[in-house]
């Protein structure tokens, strides 16, 4: 099944006064909380592959992807066909947690092309329509099934915006943002790696539970990103995600993987925790499950862990049917041997701008995995030098996000289906930005 590429019809501009974009209604009636137009100001009207295309005739690359949830880039043909057939056919909308045909074939299709294939066996909790959501029923689950209330997590993490995953976030902004100043519940350990270099952090948690002077009990879980996307593209070597689960299982501790961003294909598995061999505990996912940009999340545990009594976590958005159609096909591509035998090619590519890059200005550091690259301007201009490159990619056609503690890192996510030419197109912006040629 190949993901074909359609040029959308000839849009005719909508253009304001001195034709700048028509933004007025937007300035009058939505909040100053939004971010994203204030870096790509411009109107989007239509999308296709990895395409964005503006009411005022531009055309833009985008390397953003919906912040990750895109990976299949937009309006891909065999997904968007199952979903204007559901609609077509009246299929049911919202259906809350009831038995429905869209949930039942969606199960089916991530048993079989997703979880079997890997030997996993989990139970699917639908938490809700955000990535937040996953991580709030898994804390919550965690603490039920365990009996204990403390949770560690790593700096540099996100894990969401809402209250209980702004606990486990060690992102600043975001937890001064939600007024989250400390949790007497949580306990921050260093990432693997990070701003400040290697450290061993597993390690300092086998000290921790060691010592029962260290005012550190041990936790009901561990929270752990195996590739920190917003903490600055940081992924976690498989040897320390093989020694984080041995030491969770030593101490009957719950290990979380937060597979929200890094999931669904991104790192070149359809997890990034595959490539070190660990069977977490649970798994958050979000983001680009859906397939299409629709909003579904999912919590996955093993079996014995499922404690909950009916009812106690609920959600009035967490049976999005549409969702479900599309997230089924989205799993079928997983069984489609062109699609998978072509996803290294892609990412090779990325790797080789990574090298380009280190090879012309030392400063520069990269990281990455599979289709994502950071590219970390922390010695070699920081966050100031980076928001100049997204500016200058704006301009010439290609959207990227920044990330990292201060915006330094360029975060390159283009969609696991770029074409040759999109993909070119990009790379082509990111060199030229970057080294000037």
């Amino acid at each position: 099944m190949t993901i074909a590429f359609t040029p959308p019809p000839v849009v005719v501009p909508s253009i304001g006064a001195a034709g700048a974009p028509d933004v007025d209604v937007f300035e009058r009636y939505e909040s100053h909380v939004r971010s994203y137009c204030r870096k790509f100001p411009a109107v989007f009207v239509r999308a296709k592959g990895a395409r964005l295309y503006a009411e005022d005739g531009r055309v833009f690359t985008d390397f953003f992807c919906g912040a990750g949830s895109l990976n299949y880039g937009h309006n891909p043909d065999p997904i968007k066909a199952r979903i204007t057939d559901y609609l077509a056919s009246d299929g049911m909308m919202h259906g809350l947690d009831m038995y429905t045909a869209a949930k039942r074939s969606f199960l089916a299709a991530l048993t079989e092309h997703i979880l079997r294939p890997r030997g996993l066996d989990y139970t699917v909790q639908f938490s809700g329509p955000t990535g937040a959501d996953a991580v709030e029923a898994a804390l919550k689950l965690a603490r039920k099934a365990t009996g204990r209330r403390g949770v560690f997590a790593f700096s540099g993490g996100y894990h969401g915006m809402t209250r209980g995953s702004l606990a486990v976030t060690g992102n600043g902004r975001a937890r001064r943002a939600g007024g989250v100043h400390g949790q007497d519940e949580v306990t921050f350990i260093p990432y693997e790696d990070g701003p400040q270099g290697p450290f061993d952090s597993v390690a300092l948690i086998e000290r921790l539970l060691a010592d029962s002077s260290s005012g550190v009990e041990v936790p009901a879980a561990v929270i752990v990103e195996p590739l920190q996307m917003e903490g600055g593209v940081y992924p976690a070597s498989a040897d320390w995600l093989r020694r984080l689960r041995a030491v969770t299982e030593r101490h009957g501790i719950l290990l979380i993987c937060d597979e929200i961003q890094s999931g669904c294909g991104r790192t070149g598995t359809f997890f990034a925790f595959e490539e070190s061999g660990i069977v977490p505990d649970m798994v958050t996912v979000s983001k680009s499950i859906s397939g299409y940009g629709l909003p579904l999340a999912l919590t996955l545990f093993r079996p014995g862990l499922d404690v909950w009594e009916p009812g106690e976590h609920t959600g009035t958005f967490r049976g999005n049917q549409l969702a479900f159609v599309a997230a089924t096909a989205a799993a079928e591509l997983w069984s489609d041997p062109e699609f998978v035998e072509r996803l290294p090619v892609p990412a090779r590519s990325l790797a080789g701008l990574g090298a380009e890059l280190t090879a012309a200005e030392p400063e520069i550091t990269v990281r990455g995995r599979g289709m994502v690259l950071g590219i970390d301007l922390g010695r070699a201009g920081g966050g100031k030098r980076a928001e100049e490159i997204q500016r200058y990619a704006f301009e010439h056609g290609l959207i990227v996000e920044l990330s990292g503690r201060d915006d330094e890192v360029i975060k390159v996510l283009p969609p696991l289906t770029v074409t040759p030419e999109e993909l070119d197109h990009g790379i082509g912006v990111l060199r030229a930005a970057l080294l000037g040629r």
